[in-house]
Order: structure tokens, then sequence, then C-alpha cells
């Protein structure tokens, strides 16, 4: 037999929102998954009573990737993420079984109060900004938009709307959250159980199919919506974009609010509703022509390069990725925090008896000169230029988003990833072989410092934060 066909079923398994949902349906067909349930941070669980299957917990965008990439047999995902990579790849070898009796959130396009649609394309370009590319170029070709430029970030689509983008393909949940009027569904959700279509030929998938396919079964509705063309949206000119004059601001949430709180304090520097914990959207500064927006600090880099802020806090990981898609954008550093020091670099399993990554190399390709490394990291471009520059020759980049510390070793023999301390990293059995970069958070712009009053407030923020830094 060959190792294939011995190897245990393997099924990926979601976290998050959907994992209470999932679990409780799982438990009540008699496939208990030892741990998930309880939220356990150990990504690989066994089934109780149930031989020869393993489940692994993915965030649930990474599911399709890696059930169309074979490294799974089944997996249980959101219908939006499963249609993502469909509608690009649609002979891809993902094959969809049941839809559950669970409700996932649907993806809507949406805008500002008092948008449409139809009116934003008869005056020009309309900028779209989405975490799913492929679902939204779907919706907008066929919706016939004369003209439009999609923005893909990498979370919180629903924040750029409406200083930065006209619309937003996102959920539901969140765009009405952040006070947006919904244009049009996209995509109508659901939670379905899918197979890798050659382990669904050659393989025995019973123990763990007749299982799962008791589950209870939801509507068969379409998930992918078609629109309706537009009418009379005709391709129009540009339309006039007046020279900004207010100074804008990108500030980060989540884990790097509390730094950059942290470095603005100290640097004399408040914005009214961006204390540590704060949530609103748009804080305020005591100047008033000074602009601030709270964003994702992935995103900031692309926002900064198309023009949108003149000064944003992200961290330098994030500018590296971002120039490793984009080696010409005119964006620059403006000063570094030396805040939420840690470091990036490659990962690989405790286990591995070796000391650099050269020497890990000939150990994955002593029996087999022609094998792939696979490597993953949520810092995809970033994965891609160093399996290039430490020339790993035959290679796979596996793009991922999440609950990153379990790939490594059974779904990837090299993980790209940051470390304060490696307690985690130690906790799963995992060590850092090669550094990449120190990264800390910094200010980031445009390479060209923006024209008067702008160009005199960059030079005084960033004055303030480096004099910070400077003295200590």
């Amino acid at each position: 037999m060959t190792p294939a066909e011995t190897r245990p079923i393997r099924v990926a398994l979601p976290r998050g929102d959907l994992r209470t949902p999932v679990a409780e349906r799982l438990v009540a067909v008699g496939f208990e998954a030892e741990g998930y349930a309880e939220g356990s941070r150990t990504y690989q669980h066994g089934v109780v009573g149930r031989e020869g299957i393993i489940t692994r917990v993915f965030s649930d965008n990474d599911i399709p990737i890696q059930v169309a990439m074979g490294q799974y047999d089944l997996g249980i995902a959101s219908r939006m993420w499963i249609d993502e990579l469909l509608v690009r790849f649609p002979q891809d070898s993902i094959v969809p079984l049941r839809r559950f009796d669970i409700e996932g959130d649907s993806l809507v396009i949406a805008g500002a109060p008092g948008a449409n649609i139809a009116r934003l394309a008869s005056m020009g370009v309309v900028r779209v900004a989405t975490e799913y590319p492929n679902l939204a170029q779907h919706y907008l070709t066929r919706l016939r938009i004369p003209d439009y430029r999609l923005y893909e970030v990498w979370a919180q689509a629903e924040a750029w709307p409406p200083e930065d983008a006209e619309l937003a393909i996102a959920p539901r949940a969140a765009v009405t959250k952040e006070g947006l009027d919904v244009l049009g569904d996209v995509h109508r959700g659901g939670v379905w159980l899918i197979a890798n279509r050659a382990a669904l030929q050659n393989r025995d998938l019973s123990a763990a199919l007749e299982p799962l396919l008791a589950l209870p079964q939801g509507t068969e509705l379409e998930g992918v919506v078609v629109p309706s063309p537009l009418t009379g949206a005709l391709r129009a000119m540009p339309r006039p974009v007046a020279e900004r004059t207010a100074f804008r601001i990108a500030v980060p949430d989540g884990h790097a609010q509390r730094h950059t709180v942290a470095a603005l304090a100290d640097a004399g520097i408040a914005f009214k509703g961006y204390e540590e914990g704060g949530a609103t959207r748009h804080p305020v500064a005591e100047d008033p022509d000074v602009v601030v927006k709270v964003m994702r600090p992935q995103d900031m880099p692309r926002a900064v390069a198309l023009g949108h802020f003149d000064l944003a806090f992200t961290g330098r990981d994030w500018l590296r990725a971002f120039a490793a898609s984009f080696p010409a954008a005119p964006i620059v550093e403006l000063a570094d925090l030396h805040r939420s020091n840690y470091r990036m670099g490659a990962v690989v399993s405790e286990d591995l008896p070796v000391e650099t990554i050269e020497e890990a190399i000939a150990l994955w390709r002593r029996d087999d000169p022609e094998r792939t490394i696979r490597v993953a990291s949520e810092y995809a471009a970033l994965a891609d230029e160093y399996a290039r520059s430490r020339h790993l020759g035959r290679y796979s980049v596996i793009p991922i988003s999440g609950a990153s510390e379990g790939f490594v070793p059974e779904d990837a023999e090299i993980l790209i990833e940051g470390t304060e301390t490696g307690t985690t990293l130690r906790a799963n059995r995992l060590r850092m072989i090669d550094v990449i970069m120190e990264s800390t958070n910094c200010a980031i712009g445009s390479a060209v410092r923006p024209p008067g009053r702008r160009g005199e407030l960059r030079d005084w923020y960033v004055e303030r934060l480096s004099a910070v830094v400077a003295a200590g």
C-alpha cells in the first residue's frame, strides 16, 4: 500500500465563531474531536472512539486551500471562502458535499449612507475594498460597472468607505456595525462540508464521511449571487480630485494600538477616542487640520502608497511584506519607534536535527532531490522572497491567516513567523532557525514629502517621535 493509502483521514475544522456550533453538531453525531469544543490551543486532535482520523483546527479561510492542496481529505468551512477559491479556479480539486444547518454570515456590497452604485459608476472610477477579491471581481464584472479599482485588504474592508473607497464588499454584520448602507447581496453564506476530489475518488473516507454526512442539513441555496447589470452607467471621465488640505494619519487597532498610544503619549501627542482600549473609528486631534482614522496595520502600507494618508503607524514587518510585493511603491519608513520588538524568521520543528537552513534543505532532500519544500506564512510575498533568497529550489508558498504554529511539521516544512519571546514557538515544539529581520513598529509615509502645511505637519510629528527615541 502507498503512504497515501495508509495515512490517517485528515479533517480540517474551523476555529473562531464557527467552532462552537460545529463542535456541538459533531458531538451529537459521535464525531468528537478531543479538546475541540473546549477551545484547546492544541491544533491537532484525534476523534474519540474513531481510530485513523485526525482533525486539525484552521482559520476558516485557510480550510479550502488546505483541502484543495490535498493536505486534508475533508473540511468544514464557510461557503464564502470556498467560493472565493472556486470562482477563480472552478476546476480546483474541491468538492462541496453538503450544506449544514449553521448560519454563516453573508457577503454584501455597501457604501456610505445614501450611496447609490449606479450614480457612483457614472461619476468615474469606483474604488472597492474587500477581503474577497475573487468574489468581488466576479460580482463587479457581472454588475458591469464601467470602471472600478479593487483594493484587496487584510481585514475590515468596511473601514475604507467613504474616505478611502466608495464601496466595500464585506460581511453583512461588519458593514451594519460600521453604519454603512447595504446596497446588494454578493454571497448568501452558509457552512459546508467539502472534500478533496482525488481523495474522494481514490481513498476510503467512509469512517469520517458517514458521521459527517449525518450532520443536520441546511437548505441548499446558491451561495454566489449574480447581480442584474446596471443600466445607463457609461464610462465617465475621471472625477476631479481636489488637492487634499487635511493632514491624514492612520493609527492601528488590535495588538499594535497600545504600543502606538504609548509612543504618541511619550511624544506629547494624544488623539481623543484613541486611548488604550478605545474603539472610535475617527479619533480627534487637537489640530483641526489633522484627521485621524483607525485601520488595520497590515493595510497601511497600501493606503499610504495610494496617497490616502500622510503618516501611518504600522509594523516594519508589514512594510517589508508590502515592499516584497510592490518594490517600486513610493513609501518609506520615517521613524523607527523601537516598540513591539520581535524577530521575523524561518521557523522549523524543534526535532529537526540541523542548525542552519542550508542543512535543513539538504536533510529534506536527502532521499528525494525533487521534494517540494512547503513554506507557510501570513506574509506570502515575504515567504516567496525568502524562499528565492535562500535558494530553496522547488518550493510552494502556502498563504495562511492564523493558527500558524500548528502548520509545522505536518503541513509545511518552514513557517515564516514573528515572535517576541519564543514562548509560543517552544510550546509548539518549534524554533527559529534563520532570522530575516528584527521588527518594531514604525511611522511610514510617502517617499515624496507632502506640499505646504501637510509637509510641515509631517516634519513636526516625525521630529517629536524621533526625539523620544533618541532620548532613550
